[in-house]
């Protein structure tokens, strides 16, 4: 495995990570997650994400039992947790930021991943309801109680960011250090475009989502959607409708034949060009079966295909980069 900082922290996370969303509490057995933990954490990965909201709840529940029977050494994994959407509450104080909800969040998060600290603690959206001052304050003061050790956002703009870390800087307290964005050839603005001055003036990590792109770049989708795929749930008609339209799927069998050429699976392909961004701390797999887990783990191994010639021929294909405008 290969280990990488987490921006200008001194915190090392595998370079592939094991997340849970869809597939803990949900999705697989219980069994089978505790088979797909344990055979991340015997590769090397040393990486586990979370939140609240995954499967109201049960996600972080499973988890928390298998960290609780694995006997590994508490300083030899890191788990994360996040807070905005709730689990599952409706009532006005069961989302978003404010002191209130963070505070009891995190307590809820510990309680149900049986753990005394949270090494990650992400704000799972942009909360417009909640003054950043009163998140930025929160999040420091769950740091300096010694419930979480880092925090950081997820899915917030680089404007959003900068005004926390302007905040935390106002006021002297510890401010965001990663970034939780969604990463793949599909989707990219975010990570090689708004988040460019982040990278080094804030020394902001990235723990990306869905190198994937929720399974499109597997090619699984390429003549249909097969029955046991993650788009047959009915609560993903959104995500489906989004990733599987023509331009891409035509895109994917293009990629396909890229991959085809190097001997590797398209999902190989996908994750290894996620790899290949060096301002990436990490990319979060996420899986139903521990083959295909395995399967996607040898790209740590795999870098060195990606030469500056494929990644070429891959950029005529996608034809999506961000233009960097130059004033």
């Amino acid at each position: 495995m290969e280990y990488r900082k987490l921006g200008k922290t001194g915190l090392k996370v595998s370079a592939l990570s094991l997340g849970s969303w869809l597939t803990f509490g949900n999705q697989i057995s219980d069994e089978t997650a505790k088979e797909l933990m344990h055979a991340a954490y015997d590769h090397g990965i040393n990486f586990f994400d979370n939140a609240e909201g995954y499967a109201e709840g049960k996600s972080e529940i499973v988890m928390g039992n298998i960290l609780k029977a694995s006997g590994w050494e508490r300083d030899s994994f890191i788990v994360s947790s996040k807070v905005f959407f709730g689990a599952g509450g409706t009532k006005p104080n069961q989302i978003g930021l404010s002191r209130k909800r963070i505070t009891e969040a995190c307590h809820a998060a510990l309680k149900r991943l049986q753990v005394d600290h949270l090494d990650l603690y992400f704000c799972h959206r942009y909360d417009p309801e909640a003054p950043v001052e009163e998140t930025v304050w929160s999040m420091h003061n769950l740091v300096q109680q010694g419930k979480i050790l880092y925090w950081g956002t997820s899915e917030w703009s680089a404007q959003q960011i900068t005004e926390a870390h302007l905040i935390a800087k106002q006021h002297h307290l510890i401010g965001p250090v990663v970034e939780q964005p969604q990463y793949n050839m599909f989707h990219r603005f975010r990570v090689e475009h708004d988040y460019l001055d982040l990278y080094s003036g804030l020394g902001l990590g990235t723990t990306v989502w869905s190198p994937l792109a929720s399974g499109l770049l597997t090619g699984k989708y390429s003549n249909g959607i097969p029955e046991d795929a993650r788009f047959k749930m009915n609560n993903l008609n959104w995500l489906k409708e989004l990733a599987l339209t023509e331009e891409k799927l035509n895109k994917v069998k293009k990629l396909q034949a890229v991959a085809d050429k190097l001997d590797l699976s398209l999902a190989q392909l996908s994750i290894i060009w996620c790899l290949s961004n060096p301002h990436v701390s990490t990319v979060i797999l996420g899986a139903s079966k521990v083959q295909q887990f395995t399967e996607n783990l040898k790209t740590i191994e795999l870098q060195s295909l990606l030469t500056t010639e494929v990644k070429e021929e891959i950029e005529k294909i996608l034809d999506n980069k961000p233009s960097v405008l130059v004033f």
